[in-house]
């Protein structure tokens, strides 16, 4: 995995929000690296969509929803 440099910018001490800055090249190399331009991934997003219309959703308030199921 290369190597990238990452801006992020909180603007208010000990927030829970923060700014990321990234060039389009940056964000490229970074969504590749997480494995989002994969075959897989892809097949995973239009098996979500179709779920999605079906109704087959739920909605989460926090990911610690995710444990209860």
């Amino acid at each position: 995995m290369a190597q990238l440099d990452i801006k992020i910018i909180s603007r208010i001490p000990h927030s829970q929000k923060m700014l990321i800055e990234l060039d389009a090249e940056k964000f490229e190399r970074l969504v590749a690296n997480f494995g989002f331009f994969s075959p897989e991934f892809l097949k995973s997003l239009k098996r979500a969509e179709k779920d999605f219309r079906a109704g087959r959703v739920s909605k989460l308030k926090s990911l610690k929803d995710l444990r209860k199921k």
